[in-house]
């Protein structure tokens, strides 16, 4: 049994994120690879970001263009893209680290906010208190 992971099987990868990596590996944007499918980028998107999955005749168009089969596409099975080089796992990990530290600059932006907020209702207050003469 191998330790190696299987990138894109069906417990490591969704139907979407083999759409991206299969997309990415031939150098087309999501525009590009939209427009020769003849679908909107929002279309694409919505495949990419597991929101929709394509029609069987456009599968078939997306498979071609990427060159990958369908049944990779739809289950990891068969004809697809290299796994990441090992690097890809460790900027994974740095990727980690960025999202955690986003998360707590999002945190920290949210209690500032409140605290302008609160600073914003002290002004409107005091400036509808009568000034003394």
């Amino acid at each position: 049994m191998s330790d190696e992971i299987d990138w894109y099987g069906p417990d490591a990868a969704t139907f979407g994120d083999r759409v991206a990596a299969a997309r990415e590996q031939t150098g087309m944007t999501q525009a590009v690879l939209a427009k020769r499918l003849g679908v909107r980028l929002s279309t694409l998107r919505g495949w990419e970001e597991d929101l929709s999955e394509p029609r069987a005749n456009r599968l078939s168009m997306l498979a071609g263009l990427l060159n990958v089969s369908m049944m990779w596409l739809i289950n990891g099975e068969g004809e697809g893209v290299d796994a990441p080089e090992d690097g890809a796992a460790a900027r994974r990990g740095d990727l980690e680290d960025v999202l955690v530290d986003v998360r707590a600059l999002r945190t920290d932006l949210l209690k500032k906010a409140e605290a302008v907020g609160k600073l914003e209702k002290r002004i409107r207050r005091l400036m509808s208190e009568p000034a003394d003469v």
